[in-house]
């Protein structure tokens, strides 16, 4: 058993049984006090460890890490170490807020220096994103976009059930929870039998997402295993990567998307191992047909991590729109990551994988308004009493996800993006 995964561990530093920061998580993340230089941060609970605290201090001694790795305003320094300094680091944190460690539970004046709670400080952008892919990978997901478009009964492009779909985005629109952006404008096309013209999105869509963050992968050339591919991958978060439906209809052929979907996708600031969530590994889905040999695995790559998407009106009251999982993803992880290499590409120290938007079997557990509006046909009643086809100006859209065993709760928190007007 890894120790910091321990289900028996708590710490000194007080949570209620319904976070999703307890001692057993241990996720990073990038945070920085007013008028100070960024730094790397963990959290239990409420409160946000100031990881190059803890180093100056000499709390992280034999660790084989430089100030420069935690006094950053990225996790790239600290992953170029790899996934056994990341799991030395974690099992540290774990052991210095221990319930049962005095060292730093006792000296309350270093508690000034490396605890602070979440609301006195400003988190930040976790990764420097160097390049970003998004797959297309959940079966309900495709079948119920085939059958509104295309033939219902051959909702699946034949392609589908053999790769891991996926496309290149563009990385530097990626923001963090919390930052809101303008409604996109481009071209739209109303009707088939009229000239496009030029103007703001009206069908602005969320599409419920997880996203990986890698390690350095392998030189170019080379291919990454599908058995060995979580070794390169540092931890998920919560990803909405934000769509205009009606702009992307319009220019997605021949291409594929473009200005429908590079003008904002929104991350959970808080990167959450791999090694903390090994506990809530599950089987994939079966896969019929029998995939390729490059792409089966020995073990799944799946993870039981609950999601919800609400949906907050300009008077600030939510509703839920969705619940989902992220198992119920045909591809997974590992065979994404294993296509998405096995053509020699390399894959570099903070790159992000998007798994593409995660629908379930059934409609109140699809993944975006365009599934559970139903193209626009069957409008979703909010709390205040108006209805939702595609999101409105002011409207704001949380995501949340955590893992659940009787022990403990493994969360990411939440994404948050709102809205606005159009420029």
């Amino acid at each position: 058993m890894i120790k910091a995964n321990d289900p028996n561990l708590s710490s000194w530093i007080f949570y209620s049984k319904e976070s999703d920061f307890p001692i057993q998580n241990i996720p990073f993340g990038v945070f920085c006090l007013k008028d100070q230089h960024p730094r790397i941060g963990s959290r239990i609970g409420d409160k946000v460890i100031d990881l190059y605290a803890l180093f100056r201090l000499g709390y992280l001694n034999d660790l084989n890490l430089k100030e420069s790795d935690l006094y950053s305003d990225s996790l790239n320094n600290l992953m170029k170490h790899g996934k056994h300094t990341v799991h030395l680091l974690r099992e540290r944190i774990s052991s210095i807020f221990d319930i049962n460690n005095p060292e730093l539970k006792e000296n309350s004046a270093h508690h000034l220096e490396v605890l602070f709670d979440e609301s006195q400080v400003n988190i930040l952008l976790p990764v420097q994103i160097g390049d970003y892919t998004d797959f297309y990978s959940s079966k309900e997901h495709a079948t119920n976009v085939g059958i509104m478009f295309r033939d219902p009964a051959n909702a699946l492009l034949p392609n589908w059930l053999w790769i891991p779909v996926g496309y290149h985005g563009r990385a530097s629109s990626i923001v963090v929870s919390g930052t809101d952006f303008h409604r996109p404008k481009g071209q739209i096309k109303p009707n088939d039998n009229e000239d496009p013209i030029f103007g703001a999105s009206r069908q602005v869509d969320f599409e419920l997402e997880m996203g990986f963050i890698t390690y350095d992968g392998v030189p170019l050339g080379d291919a990454i295993p599908v058995d060995e591919a979580e070794n390169y991958i540092f931890g998920m978060c919560l990803f909405n990567d934000w769509s205009a439906r009606d702009i992307q209809k319009w220019e997605y052929v021949p291409l594929g998307p473009f200005l429908g979907k590079n003008f904002a996708s929104s991350m959970s600031a808080w990167i959450v191992t791999m090694e903390a969530l090994q506990p809530f590994k599950v089987e994939a889905p079966a896969q019929d047909p029998k995939v390729l040999s490059y792409l089966q695995y020995k073990e799944s790559s799946s993870y039981d991590i609950s999601l919800q998407v609400a949906i907050a009106t300009e008077k600030g009251e939510e509703t839920v729109v969705s619940n989902s999982n992220f198992k119920y993803m045909y591809w997974n992880m590992a065979q994404q990551l294993a296509h998405h290499t096995v053509n020699g590409c390399n894959v570099r120290r903070g790159d992000l994988m998007g798994s593409g938007t995660i629908s379930g079997p059934t409609p109140d557990s699809f993944g975006s308004m365009l599934e559970l509006a139903w193209k626009g046909t069957k409008p979703i009643l909010m709390h205040d009493g108006s209805e939702r086809r595609f999101i409105l100006d002011n409207d704001t859209v949380i995501m949340r996800g955590f893992c659940q065993n009787e022990k403990y709760r493994i969360g990411f928190g939440q994404v948050i993006g709102k809205v606005l007007p159009a420029k």
